[in-house]
């Protein structure tokens, strides 16, 4: 009797353990560096048979979804995103979170995967999003920058906020660094395209203090390769100028990442039979990333 009550006991843990650890084999990401060898060359050779020779213009290294904007780097405002909508008149957008005011602004591709993100923490439990802040236009930056000073604000170009990627995020019950909001973020936004931009372990990289508050949507598989190895976004960038080209799987998903410095006239060899992004680095480069 003892035998049967230890096989049976023994047997309900091997079926909790597969319950339980079945959602991280579901989010697992296996990231890949390219190294070409010459038994790569045949299939370097079947791939450009099915690729597009494309020129980009330096100004291709301002814009996208990975530019880099810090004290160093300033963004222009040909940076800023064209699809920039007003949240509080977007009730589609806004399920399941509320807005601090009706001046909410941010890239509606954004807000859709926010707006997604939400749902999802809504099925664990997580209720209580507040959008504080989101896209700012240089004009209200520099007023802002002016009230506030230095060490609360920054000038115009130099802020996140002026790209309409990023926003602030807040909990209607605690402060973020002790919400649940907040650590379901930390531990999820990945998922979804979004980053914690100014973690506190990375002060000294960012240049920002902590903000547990503010996210970046990068969108994937970007976010995921940043969470996988607790990148922030300059050691991500740097990251792809060292290794120049990566392949990341995410469930089933299978995505191709390559930085290309940029030259005068130079032309891209981009895909014709799947979906691909560009995204400059705000700096000296470009990042394509394809997925199929």
């Amino acid at each position: 009797m003892k035998i049967k009550v230890f096989l049976f006991s023994l047997l309900m843990c091997v079926i909790l353990s597969v319950v339980m650890f079945t959602p991280l084999f579901q989010d697992s990401v296996n990231i890949q560096e390219n190294k070409q060898t010459n038994l790569d060359h045949v299939n370097t050779r079947e791939k450009s048979r099915n690729r597009q020779n494309t020129e980009v213009s330096s100004e291709q290294i301002f814009q996208g979804d990975l530019l880099l904007v810090n004290s160093e780097y300033p963004m222009r405002e040909t940076g800023i995103k064209s699809d920039i909508v007003n949240l509080f008149h977007h009730a589609d957008l806004t399920t399941g979170y509320g807005l601090l005011n009706s001046d909410i602004y941010l890239s509606k591709n954004v807000a859709q995967q926010f707006s997604a993100m939400v749902q999802a923490a809504a099925e664990d439990g997580i209720h209580h999003f507040v959008i504080n802040s989101g896209f700012r236009n240089f004009e209200e930056q520099e007023i802002l920058y002016h009230k506030m000073g230095d060490d609360y604000a920054l000038p115009a170009g130099y802020s996140e906020h002026n790209l309409g990627l990023s926003l602030d995020v807040g909990s209607t019950q605690l402060k973020m660094e002790t919400a649940p909001e907040g650590k379901w973020i930390e531990h999820n936004a990945w998922k979804y395209g979004f980053v914690l931009r100014y973690p506190q372990d990375k002060t000294q990289i960012t240049g920002i203090q902590y903000e547990p508050w503010h996210i970046r949507y990068v969108g994937l598989p970007h976010s995921a390769v940043m969470q996988e190895n607790n990148f922030v976004l300059e050691e991500y960038l740097e990251y792809l100028k060292e290794v120049k080209d990566i392949t990341v799987t995410i469930k089933g998903i299978h995505y191709t990442v390559s930085y290309h410095y940029f030259k005068q006239g130079m032309t891209l060899h981009l895909p014709s039979n799947h979906p691909y992004t560009i995204s400059g680095d705000n700096v000296e480069g470009i990042i394509v990333t394809e997925y199929e």
